[in-house]
């Protein structure tokens, strides 16, 4: 499989404090990665720089994504060559339905116009799967939206967007099991083309549960400090994280 993502030797910071300490990292096409680690180890940093949030200064090594360099490139460039980050808690935007907002990031993504009847008729084939009510298309993004809601509507931003690469950061974060189950139902239907790539960052493994993971990472204290594929998810399950953190 072709090389979609490279990070080389990567640190960040926020201001003079360095949160990343030379982190490299390999994510071929149609590939899923789980990262893992305890509280503050610094994943959803990693998520974000790869994303390009201006929070985080990229202090030394880069980011490669499909054979260019784009340590420097801002998120809306990097969203526009396929990149995508959903949030821990999502916002709100009051004056911007879920529709509106869906149908112009896809004009965007695509720099095609889509005619309106075609984009809805997708859009609620779309919430079909992720058993979303309709309604919800009319209704302002994530504006009063439970904590279920918002993670589905950004699920449906994933599968209408269809992203080159995903980062999902910890989207099962405060879902009961049902909301869990569904969410992971999402994801699953993005993996099937086999073409687009997934970094899951995660502590509650039930979200992957029925999801093929190719690779799994360790995360402690900005550094990772162990690789391997599925079988340390389950070693983690039983094990914890200890013996990682005595790696350190």
């Amino acid at each position: 499989m072709a090389n979609l993502l490279q990070i080389n030797n990567l640190h960040a910071a926020i201001e003079e404090k360095e949160l990343l300490h030379g982190v490299s990292l390999e994510v071929n096409a149609g590939e899923t990665h789980v990262l893992l680690g305890p509280n503050g180890a610094g994943k959803s940093t990693l998520g974000y720089t790869i994303m390009g949030s201006p929070t985080y200064a990229v202090t030394e090594g880069s980011i490669v994504f499909d054979g260019e360099d784009i340590t420097k490139l801002p998120a809306d460039k990097r969203a526009k060559m396929g990149i995508f980050l959903s949030f821990q808690t999502p916002v709100e935007i009051p004056g911007i339905t879920l529709s509106n907002f869906l149908r112009n990031a896809l004009e965007q993504r695509t720099g095609e116009r889509i005619k309106l009847w075609d984009f809805k008729k997708k859009m609620q084939a779309t919430m079909d799967v992720l058993h979303m009510d309709y309604a919800y298309a009319d209704r302002d993004l994530n504006v009063g939206f439970s904590g279920g809601e918002k993670k589905k509507a950004e699920i449906l931003q994933l599968l209408m967007l269809k992203p080159r690469l995903a980062i999902l950061d910890e989207t099962d974060s405060g879902l009961d099991v049902d909301a869990v189950k569904t969410v992971s139902e999402g994801i699953h239907e993005f993996q099937k083309d086999g073409e687009h790539s997934l970094i899951i960052i995660t502590h509650n493994t039930k979200l992957l549960d029925g999801l093929r993971v190719d690779k799994a990472h360790v995360l402690v204290s900005g550094a990772l400090v162990a690789d391997g594929d599925a079988a340390l998810v389950d070693d983690i399950n039983q094990n914890g994280y200890e013996k990682y953190l005595a790696a350190e």
